[in-house]
């Protein structure tokens, strides 16, 4: 029973290839097959009990001579096995049967009798019929209906005679039949009645091992029945189990629904724990739930179930040693996880080892073993798969022979002859590419159509026929550049990626090959592939259980970082700035995008329809919580059963929904937002997209009105973005360690450079294209490489022949950052209703050993803000041992201002873990993210690293100060990197003069903040050294 699902390689740089391993189901896993044997010769019993007399019909009579010598016939039958005998007996049953007439009261018995014997005949193979026997046994049974006395020994008669059927004929209709008996006669035979004790359990467990194993609706649900037949501690249950998770896995492999290798894993990891080291069947029960792991991670990508199956088959290897009858299976499927892990990691040593297995396998099936033809197909994916990474001719021409003889000895019906086809033409294609000869690339895209007439139009591994077969067409295209092959091999792209029952990262994987395809040979389906791909990717993201594995999903694809700005560029490129900003939006910040779909406020909706309302925001909680509370699981199993919950609940969620959209006025319920909804952001001020991508590097201006400005930033590439990332850094560091005083003469080049390059070129259109005086609000909204270079500190540092000095960007306009246009309309949205201002600083110098060092101005910075809080509002201080991490988490949700000073921490590996360093534990992101505090307004963190994201993940803008956005603070100030907090005291204690200072209004304002951010910077210049300025930033309203 090797693996049946597909294998991931790449090909050349971009070009996934998805060729398969071949799969068989050896007898050996699915138990013995010998049906019981207890079944009595004489069955005249009247009730349940083996010493109750004969029925008194019978006696005195001619009834009961003939069933006398009937029963002495048949007795010598049994002893001396001569066929005459039988024949004698038959003949006085088959007497007493015609004198007990419809209606006579011991029919059923000679019924009974008369099937015992013919069943006795048809075991020894005296008798060739064995309808008439059943036949008999049906008849007994109707005369016996459910409360009759000998109700349950008509039954067992009955399984045992369809057994032997089954046994000798393999006659599915047999077993079936049994298999619904069973379900009905088990619970009549309780442990110490007489048919326990013959052996009813094992009849029972004959149906369970030898019903043949069938993926259909009807074929589960009997399945279902037998499991409940075997409750915990029944010696049958292992098997019953098994059965069921492989009716399930195959129903998975034809329909590819997630659920069902879910609950499969689910039955077998139970069958694994009931059969601990020693028991006989623990070798094919973890070979068995290794296959399901590996399947569900061909589907969904996640490295644990890879992990686990590769762990789990090294087990049954050592269980299944060379020797071991069974030992080629466990080669096989050991070979098959390694090459997918290969796939995954690139690690030479698993594919070497992989081929070594499979040709130790194909020593153990020699010419003529009937699974010869499997492990010849894996061996030549093995060699295929090293040829894709070293190179050598030699590799792919043995592949190519291998799946040659392969094809030749797999039957023209075989259910898997498709992969070997397809598999084939992979071979074939990639030495076209090598020696372009036509005949390769003909036979290949041949190979691939016919491997496409085999298979129904879901099935899934009409994925791989049609990944083939684009990969045909674009090598032929490559070589002869004829543009129906480009367009031929452009459909079949549209095919793969779209193919519905086939898993997400397989689906990505192939629509992120067709935007490097549309891309490279510049085909006018470029854009068409970047939506295809940024809509796969949300769907994919959406499914994961928890905020952690969203983030997994997103990092897992390598040649995807740089997808949301390689997008905007391609439209761009092609004229169409309003998509542009849409796909900008749409890849940007996904993270954020699909958690606050669970916290869209529906008030229009619920004054049109209150009760989908109410529907949508239960189902809206409870699918949160179920992501939030799945972060914190670490056992498999359970986190297995959470994540199969969670899905049920988000398909729950998707219907209602769907049904929101049926509204006329809702129609875009939770759609990605069109430009003119984003445009929105830009209602106090211009919103500026900085575009960082390989092809080129702009900026968007956004306005209230009107189509988006584009501004080329010619003078820059992405390599001089990344070059300038790495200086910032250097510099910032070396500045740390000088002296206030002395000039930070790199800070002021990097500086420079950004004014010059980046910032002087969208200056000159917003001063003379769009008119927008000096001191007005501009956001910056970075992307990629931009998100580590703090484009407001752009200055150019310049003295003009007057003496006058040269503006800044914070001279000419008040700066703020957005994390993405949404966030920032939402947070605007929110602010409808206003509450009475309360303010609470939070602070905590003395973290504790091991959790930094102390922070000696922080209780004297808690004291300074809270005397400059006007008296209006209610303030709340909490230090020393108070701030703990509940501490600080209560205040956080209980005002609507607060101001934190301790240490900060990006965690660069795992964002959600970036936290704030209080008494006890750490205040993470992800607790902030659990809050939902929709009146609050403004946060000042005054900590390190805080508004900073992780170097991974970019776009995603996962860090501090946007959880805290996120959660309902609409104005954040935060920071780029590590702050001195006995001089940034200066910059606290300037910012909150100017936020309430009474010449100012006083007001408790919370849009005032950037405002009052960039006078507080300007106010420090002499007190303050410039790396310690710059490291402040306003995000938000």
């Amino acid at each position: 029973m090797e693996s049946s699902s597909g294998n991931s390689k790449r090909h050349g740089m971009n070009y996934s290839i998805m060729a398969m391993n071949r799969s068989i189901y050896p007898s050996h896993l699915f138990g013995d097959v010998h049906p019981s044997l207890t079944l009595k010769a004489v069955v005249v019993h009247a009730c349940d009990d083996e010493n109750s007399a004969p029925s008194d019909s019978f006696m005195g009579c001619q009834i009961s001579r003939k069933t006398g010598a009937g029963n002495a016939r048949f007795t010598k039958y049994i002893t001396s096995r001569t066929a005459s005998h039988l024949n004698k007996a038959i003949q006085h049953f088959q007497l007493v049967l015609d004198q007990c007439p419809v209606g006579h009261p011991d029919r059923a018995a000679a019924l009974t009798n008369l099937a015992v014997a013919r069943l006795e005949g048809y075991i020894r193979n005296d008798l060739q019929d064995i309808d008439t026997t059943t036949s008999l046994l049906r008849k007994a049974l109707e005369l016996r209906p459910q409360g009759h006395p000998d109700h349950a020994s008509s039954l067992y008669n009955l399984v045992t005679a369809l057994n032997w059927c089954y046994n000798k004929e393999s006659t599915a209709v047999c077993i079936h039949e049994s298999a619904q008996l069973c379900c009905k006669l088990l619970p009549l035979c309780p442990e110490g009645t007489y048919l326990h004790s013959i052996g009813v359990d094992s009849a029972v467990g004959y149906v369970i091992r030898s019903l043949p194993i069938d993926g259909s609706d009807e074929g589960i649900h009997l399945r279902r029945n037998m499991l409940e037949l075997c409750p915990l501690g029944q010696q049958h249950r292992p098997s019953a189990l098994d059965k069921l998770a492989w009716a399930l896995f195959i129903r998975f492999t034809q329909c590819g629904n997630i659920d069902d290798i879910d609950e499969s894993i689910h039955l077998r990891r139970e069958a694994v724990s009931l059969c601990p080291e020693g028991h006989p069947d623990r070798d094919s029960y973890l070979n068995n739930l290794a296959l399901s792991l590996k399947d569900r991670f061909d589907y969904q990508g996640k490295p644990n179930d890879l992990d686990e199956a590769i762990s789990l088959h090294e087990d049954a290897l050592r269980l299944w040693p060379v020797g071991h009858e069974f030992c080629d299976y466990s080669l096989d499927n050991l070979g098959s996880s390694l090459i997918a892990r290969f796939n995954k990691r690139r690690n030479i040593d698993d594919i070497t080892r992989a081929i070594s297995l499979y040709r130790e396998a194909l020593t153990l099936r020699p010419p003529g073993h009937p699974h010869r033809d499997t492990t010849l197909n894996n061996l030549a994916l093995a060699l295929k798969t090293k040829y894709d990474e070293s190179d050598v001719s030699e590799d792919l021409n043995e592949a190519i022979d291998l799946y040659r003889e392969s094809l030749r000895l797999t039957r023209l019906d075989h259910p898997e002859r498709h992969r070997t086809l397809h598999s084939l033409s992979s071979a074939l294609c990639s030495r076209f590419t090598h020696t372009r000869e036509n005949e390769d690339v003909e036979e290949a895209i041949q190979l691939c159509q016919e491997s496409l007439a085999l298979l129904p139009s879901l099935h899934p591994d009409r994925h791989s026929s049609y990944v083939w077969l684009k990969n045909a067409y674009l090598s032929r295209y490559r070589i002869q550049h004829n543009p129906t092959h480009l367009s031929l091999a452009v459909e079949n792209f549209r095919l793969a990626s779209g193919h519905p029952t086939q898993g997400f990262p397989a689906r990505i994987q192939t629509a992120l090959n067709w935007v490097a395809a549309a891309e490279n040979h510049q085909h006018d389906s470029a854009l068409e592939a970047y939506q295809v791909c940024l809509e796969l990717f949300d769907s994919h993201v959406m499914t994961q259980s928890s905020i952690t594995l969203r983030r997994e999903a997103a990092t897992s694809f390598r040649n995807a970082r740089s997808l949301p700005v390689d997008a905007t560029s391609c439209a761009i490129r092609h004229k169409n700035l309003r998509r542009a900003v849409e796909f900008m939006e749409q890849g940007r910040g996904q993270q954020w995008s699909l958690a606050s779909r669970l916290k869209t406020p529906v008030e229009d909706l619920e004054s049109a329809n209150p009760e989908l309302a109410h529907n949508y925001l239960e189902l809206s909680k409870r699918l949160s919580n179920a992501a939030q509370s799945s972060v914190t699981i670490t056992d498999r199993a359970a986190a297995d059963q959470a994540a199969t919950e969670y899905r049920r609940l988000a398909r729950q969620w998707e219907a209602v929904v769907a049904e929101i959209r049926d509204l006329k006025a809702f129609s875009r319920f939770l759609l990605p937002p069109l430009y003119e909804d984003l445009q929105a952001a830009a209602r106090y001020g211009p919103v500026i997209i900085f575009i960082a991508s390989q092809y080129s590097c702009s900026a968007i201006i956004i306005q209230t009105s009107g189509d988006p400005v584009h501004v080329p930033l010619s003078s820059i590439t992405l390599t001089d973005l990344n070059d300038l990332k790495k200086r910032f850094t250097r510099a910032i560091r070396e500045a740390s360690l000088m002296n206030p005083k002395e000039s930070r003469t790199d800070l002021i080049v990097l500086s420079r450079v950004i004014w010059d390059e980046i910032m002087l070129p969208i200056i000159n259109v917003l001063e003379d294209v769009l008119k927008l005086k000096h001191h007005s609000r501009i956001w910056l909204c970075p992307t990629a490489a931009f998100t580590s270079i703090p484009l407001h500190a752009a200055h150019p540092f310049k003295t003009n022949a007057d003496r006058s000095k040269e503006p800044c960007l914070e001279d000419l306009y008040i700066c703020s950052y957005t994390p993405t246009l949404s966030a920032l309309v939402r947070s605007r949205q929110s602010m409808k209703t206003r509450i009475t201002p309360s303010f609470a600083t939070i602070g905590q110098g003395q973290p504790g050993a091991g959790r930094g060092k102390a922070l000696l101005a922080v209780d004297s910075e808690l004291e300074l803000v809270q005397k400059l809080v006007p008296a209006t509002a209610t303030r709340t201080s909490i230090s020393g041992d108070a701030a703990t991490r509940a501490g600080a988490l209560k205040a956080l949700e209980e005002n609507t201002w607060v101001h934190l000073a301790c240490h900060g921490k990006q965690d660069p590996t795992q964002p959600y873990h970036s936290h704030f360093v209080m008494r006890d534990e750490h205040l993470t992101l992800l607790d902030i993210m659990e809050r939902d505090v929709p009146h609050a307004e403004f946060a000042f963190l005054s900590a390190c690293h805080t508004a900073v994201g992780d170097e991974e993940t970019p776009d995603e803008v996962i860090h501090l100060a946007a959880g805290l956005q996120f959660s309902g603070f609409k104005s954040v100030i935060g920071t780029l990197w590590e702050v001195n907090d006995a001089v940034a005291k200066h910059v606290v204690e300037a910012f909150y003069k100017y936020m309430f200072d009474p010449k100012y209004g006083g007001v408790m304002d919370c849009t005032k903040a950037a405002w009052a951010l960039n006078r507080a910077t300007h106010a420090v210049k002499t007190k303050v050294p410039l790396e310690q300025r710059m490291v402040f930033i306003h995000i938000g309203v």
